[in-house]
């Protein structure tokens, strides 16, 4: 097909996942032209990497997207697979037109339109929103002698079951609620010692995700009414004490250790000078933005594009959506991204109207 012959979309969005669905969404109710581009062949987005038992650290109420509450789960909090159906069904519900199994692999500006390569295809459009996330950029951090370690090294997104870690000797680390559920599952089966930058903080018993998400966004519009001297301190990064993590403490493996100052051929030495031995090292460590589709476009500085809110600044038809704060507060998290998706698409609209 020739390019005057190809469609030219309203809107494109790459990434099939809760910030391209959000996205999508709102653009429903607007008479546009639009496409969500996902490399995954079915619905779920990077939630089907994630390991089996895993599960959201807030109820289902706290765990949907717009327009549409989850289902209630069987469990308090939802498991990966049920919210993995849970979008497939709003998929359907809201009809959001979708292309799976194509993979954009690099997007240009040509004649004021993106031009979006993939490795099915080309398209076009006027507008763009990139929603690929972080799961496809694991980032693991640089130590000493990493490369002579002679065990298993893997980051929790191939994570998937404690199967290929029974009797072994597993070294976790990293502070985040991953750390602390893969943590709580392998301790099970294995060996385990716990890595992470400070002490992890734990949230009280009764106190899950809904709090924390309230308290931050609270912080974030400058309310300042609440006695401080009642507030619990917390953060998006707080350890949601799920039944799993309970069972861990009731275990006694939540103990965790300061980072090592080494590898060496057997394990890691830590800064005691002292040398331990490990099996396996998993890195629960997070993730950067995943942006290679974007890098002709000439925009991303220190593995970020500059954005005023979901905006690109230098690239004004682009909005990025889902990254992280720096797209939109919260816009990371399953309850915040409809905040985040809802102004994109204003912006979005009001740029079609203005061309």
């Amino acid at each position: 097909m020739s390019n005057k012959q190809a469609q030219i979309y309203d809107t494109l969005i790459i990434g099939g996942g809760q910030a391209g669905l959000s996205v999508a969404y709102f653009l429903r109710r607007h008479k546009l032209v639009y496409l969500i581009l996902d490399d995954q062949n079915g619905a779920g987005g990077s939630w089907q990497q994630t390991w089996d038992n895993l599960k959201l650290f807030s109820p289902t109420d706290y765990s949907s997207l717009s327009g549409w509450r989850m289902p209630k789960s069987k469990n308090e909090y939802p498991t990966k697979d049920e919210f993995i159906n849970y979008l497939q069904l709003y998929e359907s519900r809201y009809n959001i037109p979708i292309k799976r199994n194509i993979k954009v692999t690099n997007v240009v500006k040509m004649n004021g339109r993106f031009k979006v390569e993939t490795n099915n295809g080309v398209f076009f459009s006027k507008t763009l929103v990139s929603a690929t996330g972080t799961a496809q950029k694991p980032f693991i951090p640089a130590y000493s002698n990493q490369n002579i370690f002679k065990g298993k090294q893997l980051h929790s997104i191939h994570y998937k079951n404690t199967n290929d870690f029974i009797r072994k000797k597993v070294l976790i680390v990293g502070g985040g609620n991953s750390g602390a559920q893969i943590l709580a599952e392998v301790s099970k089966i294995a060996e385990t010692q716990w890595v992470t930058l400070e002490a992890p903080s734990f949230l009280p018993d009764d106190i899950d995700g809904r709090y924390l998400f309230n308290v931050a966004t609270q912080k974030f519009l400058g309310d300042t009414k609440e006695n401080t001297d009642n507030v619990i301190k917390t953060s998006l990064s707080n350890i949601v004490v799920v039944e799993s993590v309970k069972g861990a403490r009731d275990r006694n493996v939540l103990q965790a250790k300061r980072p090592f100052k080494s590898f060496y051929k057997h394990g890691v030495i830590w800064e005691d000078d002292s040398k331990e031995s490990f099996d396996v090292v998993i890195w629960c460590t997070g993730f950067r933005a995943n942006l290679d589709h974007l890098q002709s476009l000439g925009l991303i500085e220190n593995t970020r594009i500059k954005t005023q809110y979901t905006r690109s600044i230098k690239e004004p038809n682009l909005w990025l959506v889902g990254y992280g704060n720096w797209t939109g507060f919260a816009s990371a998290t399953i309850y915040g991204v409809g905040k985040t998706a809802r102004k994109t698409v204003k912006e979005v609209v009001n740029a079609l109207n203005d061309r």
